[in-house]
């Protein structure tokens, strides 16, 4: 700035000190969830069982000489027990996608995130790290004290032996899921014989380091920062969904029961936060639904447990509705209201779709076929005078055996010679493909244009037909 002389005044800059600086983010802090016991613990550990025994077991199921459920990318083929889908069956996989997106909404709207509580792989493998962590470390408080604790052979022994473990179980999962694209028995020989391709190595390695880094030490942080689910759950609750909530009328005011006189004037809850302690998002349920709770009921389970030992009912926190809590609903009451509007359009959708998949997968025809122009040869004459045109048809054989086909072709009332000059019969081995080159021949006295066709193919196994339209060219 300029003084009324003329000269130009330069005012210092003050540097900035810490009351003037403002963080974009929160800084983070370990979470160090507290073990539980209860019926929602329970719940989640046998949903961990399951879904892993579905996991790691099923690639290792075999049906007939194949595995059971194998997504081969090199030749381009899905097999689920006794399915052969092809690319063209890509349909199926967007009624399965439709399928789970409108389940997720029909749980989301009648109990909140069972899925996210119980089933996502997130949760899943966070408790399997869990559950290592404390085996080796200890409860939450000695992984406190040993975090907190200076450099030392124990810490280190500790802490490598925790990390030793849930590499194992990293690159197991890793291994796993490439066995599903690549036979697992194979791959297994090929790790043992250390000539796995470079690109299984590659995705064996990086889910393994996705679970690693996912379930070991970036855990909550996937659930609030990075899964968009919890930004819009909200959309599909109600005040009609059961959720984990805290029973603030009969809670409040908090406060210790130290004395059978406390307990006149306090609420239920004693104010211990063992309910944040086991929460795996570290959040205070007492403070009501927050986007970052997943549903498990740890909260509840723990509060049941203080209940129980300070002679309340159980319930402070449980499962129930936003209007089960205000007005008094019975349970009877609760599970009435949950056969509302929004949810019974949701299963009949659901339901709908289901079935349409289910019978088209049944109707489903055993083989494909594709018909294309030969481009080197659009039409031609031959011996005799004789036209001809060139096709060539992928046969795709969706069974598990091999069959032989028949190629016939109907034109229309003027092109009543047509025929099929080349070998109309051929074979395709079981759950392969083949590209067959069709030549047409008619005589050469129709007029010049292009004329609808129609090939009918029939596996003679199983004398079912296939028809695909084509043209015959007339120069």
């Amino acid at each position: 700035m300029s003084s009324s002389d003329g000269a130009r005044k330069v005012v210092p800059i003050q540097p900035l000190t810490d009351d003037h600086l403002v963080p974009l983010f929160a800084a983070h802090s370990k979470v160090y969830p507290r073990s539980v016991q209860g019926v929602f613990a329970r719940w989640r550990w046998a949903m961990v069982v399951l879904t892993q025994l579905v996991f790691y077991g099923l690639p290792w199921l075999s049906w007939g000489q194949r595995q059971a459920v194998l997504f081969d990318l090199g030749s381009r083929r899905f097999f689920i027990a006794d399915l052969v889908l092809y690319p063209q069956d890509f349909i199926y996989l967007t009624g399965l996608l439709v399928i789970s997106a409108l389940s997720l909404f029909l749980f989301t709207a009648m109990a909140g995130r069972l899925w996210c509580g119980y089933a996502c792989p997130q949760t899943v493998y966070t408790e399997i790290f869990l559950w290592i962590e404390r085996k080796v470390e200890g409860d939450r408080s000695a992984r406190l004290r040993l975090d907190g604790s200076p450099f030392s052979l124990e810490k280190l022994v500790k802490k490598w032996v925790k990390h030793v473990f849930w590499l194992m179980v990293a690159m197991w999962t890793g291994f796993t899921f490439v066995g599903y694209f690549t036979p697992i028995k194979e791959l297994g020989m090929a790790f043992l014989q250390t000539r796995m391709s470079s690109w299984e190595v590659f995705w064996v390695f990086f889910y393994a380091l996705a679970t690693y880094g996912n379930a070991g030490f970036m855990r909550e942080q996937v659930c609030k920062y990075m899964c968009p689910y919890a930004r819009f759950q909200s959309a599909m609750f109600d005040k009609d969904t059961l959720i984990v909530t805290y029973d603030a009328k009969r809670g409040e005011p908090r406060g210790a029961h130290a004395k059978q006189a406390d307990a006149m004037n306090f609420g239920a809850c004693v104010d211990c936060s063992l309910c944040v302690q086991v929460c795996p998002t570290d959040i205070d349920i007492r403070q009501g639904l927050q986007y970052e709770c997943i549903g498990c009921g740890a909260c509840a389970d723990v509060c049941d447990g203080v209940m129980d030992k300070i002679g309340a009912p159980r319930g402070l926190i449980k499962y129930t509705t936003p209007n089960a809590i205000a007005q008094g609903w019975s349970r009877s009451q609760i599970l009435r209201r949950m056969w509302r509007p929004r949810v019974l359009i949701y299963s009949a959708v659901l339901l709908l779709i289901t079935l349409g998949m289910s019978v088209s997968l049944a109707l489903r025809s055993p083989f494909k076929v594709d018909v294309v122009r030969d481009r080197g040869v659009m039409a031609r004459l031959v011996a005799g005078g004789v036209l001809e045109n060139v096709y060539r048809l992928q046969v795709m054989n969706a069974t598990e055996s091999q069959q032989h086909y028949r190629i016939e072709v109907q034109g229309p009332a003027g092109l009543a010679g047509l025929s099929v000059a080349s070998d109309p019969l051929t074979q395709v081995g079981s759950a392969q493909s083949r590209w067959v080159s069709v030549r047409l021949q008619m005589p050469g006295d129709v007029p010049k244009g292009s004329y609808p066709i129609v090939f009918t193919i029939t596996a003679l196994d199983s004398a079912r037909a296939v028809h695909e339209k084509s043209v015959f060219l007339v120069p």
